[in-house]
């Protein structure tokens, strides 16, 4: 069983089937959103 975080924020995103187990780094919608508006 793996396990996607956001980066950011440490909130899970999603699981996912793997042989072992292992977590994973992203970036949720929410802190891309707020990414893309602190750019412009």
């Amino acid at each position: 069983m793996g396990t996607i975080v956001c980066q950011s924020c440490n909130s899970v995103i999603d699981h996912f089937e793997d042989e072992k187990v292992s977590i994973l780094y992203s970036n949720c919608c929410e802190c891309c959103d707020q990414d893309i508006m602190n750019e412009e």
